[in-house]
Parts: C-alpha cells; structure tokens; sequence
C-alpha cells in the first residue's frame, strides 16, 4: 500500500477526495435516503458552494457555522467551506440560541447554514450577533422533486417557515453559482481549517482551533496503519451513524471513506431499522457506533430478519464499550468491536488493532501521529506501567490552545519534559506493550449517550436561575446511557414553589437536549475545599456508595 501519495506537510483536509474524485468519478461518495451521488457530482457540487460563499463575500479565514444534522449538504457544505479556504465551525443541530450565539460571538462567525426547522433560533439572535447571513436548507433539498414531493406529501419530512430576502438564503440557490475553480493558497500548518466546541470548566464551551495537517494526520494513520489492507480501495462500504459534527464521526467518514474512493452510506438519524435494513441492503462492511448503539442493535426486537453477514469491521468510540455488550456482539455474530478513543482537542487518539481481540476496558494503542504519557495528575510524573494515572497527549501536528481563552488553554495544556501535552481527564493504565486500559474520568465529565457533557456548563446554566445559589452536575452509571445526568441544587432561603420540573425546563431553554438533567435533588449545602472550590468528585462519589448499598441491601 501506498501511505504518502501526498506529503503530509503539504496535505489538505480534501486533498485526498479530490484524487479520488478523478480516479473514481462514477463511484458512488454518499448514498443519502436512496440517492446516489458520485464523486463526480459530489466535487462540483462543493466547488459551486464555495463559488457561491465568495459570492457572498465569504474570504479565506472566514468563520462559517455549520448548524445541520447528518444529510447531504452538510458534506458538500463541508467540503466547500474548505476549498474556499474558509474555516468550518461545525455545532450540534440541536443547540439552543442561548449556545449558539455565544458560539457565533466567539468564532467570530458571520455565516450561518441551518435547517429550515432550526432557523428559529437564528431568526432569535440575528440582531445579537455579528451574523451577516443566514442560508437555510432542509433535509431532501438535493433530492429528485418526485421524493421530496412524496415525502412532503406523506408528512414525512420535517420542515419550518422561512422568510427569505437578501440576509436569509437558500441553499439551493447558492449552488447557483459557478464553481470555484482557481486554488486557495492554504497552509497545512497554520490556516485554520475548523473549530469545534467542547465543554468549558468555567460554564462556557471552549473552541478548538484545528489546522489542515492536524486532522490529516490522525485521518492518514487510520486509513493506513489502522485499517491497512483491510480496506478495499473503491469498492468498499461504510454506514455514517453518529453526528458528523463530533471529531470522531468526521475522521471516520474521511478516513474509510472518501479518502478512499468507498461509498458511505449517510443516515441523517440513527434509527435502529433503517440502520440494520441498509446493513443488509447495501452491503455495508464497516460501522462505527457508540456503545447505547450496539446495545440498541442488541435488544431490538426486529433483529432476526435481517441479514448482517456482510459486516466485517465494527468499531465504537465516545466511551468505553461495556463487556456484557461486547461479549453478546460477539456471541450473536462472531464480531469483536474494536474501540476508537479521542477528544476534540486532539483528534483521534488511540485505536484497537484489527485482529486483535480487544479486551473489556481497552482503549487501543496510540496512533502513530500521537504520543500518549500516562502520569500523576500533581506532581506530573510518569507512572509505571500498570499504574493509574492521567493520560496526556500530545502530536506534533495538533494545535494546542483553546480559540481566545488563554486561562483555559493554561489549564489544559502543560509542559512535561519540555513537551507540550493536552490533559485528558481521563485516567487510565498502561500495558507493557502500549495498550492502554480505561480506569476511570474526572468528575467534570459525564459520558450520556455518547456525548462528552462538561457538568460546569449544566451548573453555570442551573445558577443563572434567580432562586439557585449553588449546583452540583454529577453522573450517574447507566447500562443503557452510559451515565444518567443528575443535579443536585441549593436554592436561596426565600425561594418558593421551585422544583425541579422547573429547572429541567429552565435548562431546556439553554442547552442542548442531551445535556438536561435527568432529575434534580435539593440539598441545604454543597461540600467545598476551604478556598471554596466544589468539591464534585465528593458528591459523585459518595452518590456511587449510596448505589452501591442500595444494590447489595436489594
């Protein structure tokens, strides 16, 4: 195989669709609701958008914020926005406009590309924000008119009022425009090629700037030392489950897909049928999922009737797969899972070898564009293998700050042995051989459903409230959800009638569904250190031994 067909200090993020764009113009890139668009199509299509975002004044450096779920567009607004050279700031669809302005204020963004079912909250912080332009577009826009007038027919596709005028476009009419042909002078190194937005310990997430050469370097290392000769150049298949905007999704997607010359077969929700009839369907031979996925394939109750025989490679990343699911998915279809480990501040980390059976509580081994020190989160040391301690990580590709947030970037980021490593929070043992082992992650972080959740941006919401003075986020284990979210809150001596349905829609106003407490428990007084930090990992802790009596005494 080869594995530089470009130099990867010259490399962009499409460089590698574009020569396989040419060598297989009539594959199919994206097959979206039954369409099939080649690679062909698909490259024109982006080179058009981004003709039409330098019609629109759209430079090189310029933020463009990318607010829709998985569908076509968001592929070939993708692509687009990278060959105009502008920078891609991708954000959950689900966002509220309390998110999503502070987003766009931050990034500096002055375009945004929404759903017609999402614009509502554009429509509610346009005025606020230094937003010059919205383009709207809607599920089965780049459809044949037969399947969008049956769908809209049906009631089959959501869909949202608009009014359009010279600030609120449509997508359609953008792709109007001629493509953009001439080459964006852009460096690999040091132009900006997104920022993505995590959770912030201070209540407001933090932007993760990322260069070109950055996520080609995680990408290269898992179409070629990861997959290797087990991906078929052309004529191989993979189904995009989880949300395009997450780091893990899109390297994915890359990686085994259209860096490759494959079909991926691109499913705007993950709806556990339609996901299994498309398996069988189109011959899939990869999935990446996260673990609530392979449990839901597990227990549906429809499984018997379809034909999953092609799948070969299955991967799961977002968090740490449990063995009871690991070893029923084995059971069911002689199939390991390999897991996938990574953050979005520095890309895809580590990786199970294909081959190798993975074992309960594998993360993999590091990629070969990453460097990963397990150490003591105080006195920074490295431990001995076996030991716990804090995985750091550092490439010499990767950015390693957070967009206009130098406090947090100090956090973050620190000097080990004259390198500059990115904590994790995570803590985790080393095998002798480099296989590293998840132990457990810092109280700040809840895995729910997939997602990485900052419980500082849920308490910074629950204390805007008037009547809350303090609040506690912490996660709770779960089988099914990885871990259910629950706050625990201290209201003020004259609050009255406040309960916790209340906050639950408080927080629904201001933050994305999968970030809503699942219940709320009210407490007199929360523990602190004596210079007054909260003191999370105390309450989690002392929930879990609570749990834990509960279980033994049941």
């Amino acid at each position: 195989m080869t594995k530089n067909i470009i130099p990867l200090e010259k490399e962009l993020s499409f460089s590698r669709f574009d020569l396989m764009s040419e060598k297989y113009p009539d594959n199919t890139a994206v097959l979206y609701l039954g369409e099939h668009f080649t690679y062909k199509h698909l490259k024109n299509l982006s080179q058009r958008f981004a003709g039409g975002l330098r019609q629109l004044g759209v430079q090189k450096g310029d933020k463009v914020l990318l607010y829709i779920p998985n569908c076509i567009q968001w592929v070939v607004a993708y692509l687009g926005i990278q060959k105009a050279g502008a920078v891609l700031v991708p954000v959950s669809p689900i966002y509220t406009s309390h998110e999503i302005e502070y987003m766009i204020n931050n990034s500096g963004a002055q375009t945004i590309i929404c759903m017609d079912t999402n614009f509502g909250y554009v429509k509610e912080i346009f005025a606020s924000t230094n937003l010059k332009q919205a383009i709207v577009t809607n599920l089965v826009d780049l459809l044949p008119a037969w399947k969008r007038g049956l769908g809209l027919l049906f009631d089959k596709v959501p869909n949202g009022r608009v009014d359009y005028d010279d600030k609120i476009l449509s997508f359609k009419s953008i792709l109007k425009a001629e493509p953009l042909k001439e080459d964006v002078k852009i460096n690999p190194a040091t132009d900006l090629s997104y920022i993505l937005y995590t959770g912030g310990t201070t209540g407001f997430p933090k932007g993760v700037p990322g260069n070109h050469i950055g996520s080609t370097s995680y990408i290269n290392d898992v179409t070629n030392d990861v997959a290797g000769d087990h991906l078929k150049e052309g004529t191989d298949v993979y189904i995009a489950v989880n949300p395009l905007f997450h780091i893990m999704a899109l390297g994915f997607f890359m990686a085994i897909g259209l860096n490759k010359g494959n079909m991926v077969v691109l499913m705007p929700q993950p709806q556990v049928d339609a996901i299994l009839e498309s398996i069988e369907r189109y011959k899939v031979r990869w999935l990446l999922g996260v673990p609530a996925l392979y449990r839901m394939i597990l227990e549906n109750d429809r499984l018997g009737q379809y034909d999953m025989s092609s799948l070969v490679y299955c991967f799961c990343g977002g968090d740490v797969l449990p063995g009871k699911v690991m070893n029923r998915f084995k059971e069911k279809y002689d199939l390991p899972i390999y897991q996938v480990y990574g953050s979005t501040e520095v890309g895809h980390v580590t990786y199970s070898k294909i081959g190798t059976p993975p074992t309960s509580g594998s993360i993999g081994y590091p990629l070969e564009s990453r460097e990963c020190i397990v150490v003591d989160p105080v006195t920074l040391e490295c431990v001995e293998d076996g030991e716990n301690g804090e995985l750091f990580v550092t490439s010499p590709y990767a950015l390693q700050e957070y967009y206009e947030k130098p406090d947090e970037t100090e956090k973050t980021y620190v000097k080990v042995n004259n390198k500059i490593y990115c904590r994790m929070g995570d803590y985790v043992s080393c095998k002798p051989d480099g296989e590293l082992v998840y132990m457990e992650r810092s109280a700040d972080v809840i895995k729910h459903k997939g997602y990485r959740v900052s419980a500082s941006e849920i308490e910074a919401a629950l204390q805007d409230h008037p009547t809350v003075i303090n609040a506690c986020v912490i996660g709770i284990p779960d089988e099914k959800v990885g871990e259910r979210i629950k706050a625990i809150v201290v209201l003020k001596e004259d609050a009255r009638g406040v309960g916790g349905v209340e906050l639950i829609r408080w927080c629904s106003e201001r933050l994305a569904s999968y970030k809503v407490p699942g219940y709320v428990e009210f407490r007199d007084m929360l523990p602190k250190s004596k210079v007054g930090k909260l003191l999370r990992r105390e309450v989690r802790d002392d929930e879990r031994r609570k749990m834990s009596k509960e279980t033994r005494s049941a």
